[in-house]
């Protein structure tokens, strides 16, 4: 009854008051975007929804025009010569992801669920079938974004989804929620360019 009702009315509801309450800041992020760098003030790519359907994903622009697309950004050579300086400050604060309410207020994304994998993702897309976690609409946040985030290896992370399908509920959602704002206040788990980071800093304390 949840997942099947009650999850997409909240998620109508909160995205809609989102679109409305945020309006302002949104002007003022398009207003910094284009005073950094000319260009469009929104990125899409095409990401993994429920079922594996594909739909395209709206972010605030944080990287340079130059930058290669539908390449995620820890497969880049160098990556942070191509964040904008607004860029990176809505990276570390996860601003540049606000555009994403339209995606929940349309139906293809939900607040609380799996990050939506890119569409050439599919070592992350494979793990993920083993614990069901693309059978739920993505999410704007997750149980493994308050875990780790990009720290996490793709084994890891895909586990963690799989964690979250077993324990949707509204109780568990609410956790995941308190938990973001925790995660974002604190910037946990941001790295740029880095996946796996959370076991690289473990083998380098065994090490020492």
């Amino acid at each position: 009854m949840y997942e099947k009702f009650i999850k997409r009315i909240a998620d109508l509801v909160l995205s809609g008051m989102g679109l409305v309450l945020l309006s302002p800041i949104y002007l003022v992020i398009i207003l910094a975007i284009k005073a950094d760098d000319p260009g469009p003030v929104f990125f899409t790519q095409k990401r993994v929804g429920k079922n594996k359907r594909f739909f395209r994903l709206h972010k605030f622009r944080s990287m340079k025009m130059s930058t290669p697309h539908d390449v995620p950004t820890h497969m880049l050579d160098n990556p942070d010569q191509y964040i904008t300086k607004v860029g990176r400050f809505m990276r570390r604060t996860s601003i540049d992801e606000l555009p994403q309410i339209w995606d929940i207020f349309m139906g293809n994304m939900s607040v609380i669920g799996p990050r939506p994998a890119l569409w050439n993702q599919d070592v992350l897309v494979a793990e993920r079938d083993k614990y069901n976690a693309n059978d739920v609409k993505p999410g704007l946040t997750g149980w493994a974004q308050i875990n780790g985030r990009d720290e996490l290896e793709i084994s890891d992370k895909a586990k963690l989804d799989g964690e979250y399908v077993k324990k949707i509920s509204f109780l568990f959602d609410v956790k995941c929620f308190i938990g973001t704002i925790f995660s974002v206040v604190k910037s946990d788990g941001v790295v740029e360019g880095g996946t796996g980071e959370m076991k690289k800093k473990i083998v380098h304390e065994e090490q020492k």
